[in-house]
């Protein structure tokens, strides 16, 4: 019997049980993807990441309950924090992960762990139909990134009281929805939410790959590169984020809650 190590890391929070629950499984070679789809379904997490030796890095792979997806960034935080704190590679030099997305560099900077991920900018769109009924509440801006819409409101407290309908804003042709607006928080530059449930996860906690959308977007409104980011899901998610060109560098915390095996 095969025994992987496998962990549970709540990402982007240094509290347990806040911020973005992953599980992280690491594999000695890589494995049948149709295997790790069914290992994310078991773990029923928002994501679920497997890492294993690549050809010159490690490679790094992450799955939904329903799919696999191209970027992660709390899965990929969760994943570093796992590796630094198990000894299971040393911590003393930056991690670089092959993905779906190119390379992905990893660092411990100030007791933060900063991921140094692609910028994927927001281009103004017509909302798409159904849209707004599905969030229950109309924005004042609409753009589309490279994976998701992005709606702005410009109340704090409309973002907040917002309740979706899942059902309706699967037929909506992107992976997910973000929605933000302006911080009523002392210290925090910006809010959001995260509705994904045409990948199977109807509002995510904290969405690291949605703030690569985000960072641009209020560096230009706000005309400044360094921010701080608040998701306020149920669990909540603390961020702090910089554009550096057409790179966003994502710093958070994590806490390991879970450690155990996977027995195949």
């Amino acid at each position: 019997m095969n025994r992987i190590p496998c962990f549970q890391v709540d990402a982007f929070t240094e509290q347990p049980f806040g911020g973005n629950p992953a599980a992280v499984c690491w594999l000695e070679q890589p494995v049948d993807p149709a295997w790790m789809q069914q290992v994310a379904q078991q773990m029923n997490l928002s994501e679920t990441a497997f890492v294993a030796p690549g050809r010159r890095h490690l490679n790094l792979r992450w799955f939904t309950p329903m799919v696999e997806v191209d970027l992660c960034g709390h899965a990929t935080l969760a994943t570093a924090h796992a590796l630094w704190s198990e000894g299971l590679v040393p911590s003393d030099r930056p991690l670089i992960f092959e993905t779906h997305s190119g390379e992905l560099t990893c660092r411990l900077v100030d007791g933060w762990i900063e991921l140094d991920f692609p910028a994927t900018p927001p281009t103004p769109c017509q909302p798409p139909d159904g849209l707004f009924d599905s969030l229950g509440a109309a924005g004042d801006w609409v753009g589309r990134s490279r994976f998701d819409l992005l709606v702005h409101y410009p109340d704090p407290h409309v973002l907040r009281g917002l309740t979706p309908d899942f059902l309706r804003m699967k037929s909506i042709a992107a992976r997910g929805v973000i929605v933000t607006s302006p911080s009523d928080l002392p210290g925090v530059d910006l809010l959001s939410r995260f509705f994904a449930p045409q990948v199977g996860v109807d509002e995510d906690p904290v969405c690291g790959s949605a703030h690569c959308c985000l960072a641009p977007f209020w560096a230009s409104r706000l005309e400044k590169t360094g921010l701080i980011a608040r998701q306020v899901s149920r669990r909540q998610g603390h961020l702090r984020l910089r554009l550096a060109g057409d790179r966003v560098i994502l710093g958070g915390h994590a806490r390991t809650v879970c450690r155990g095996e996977l027995l195949v």
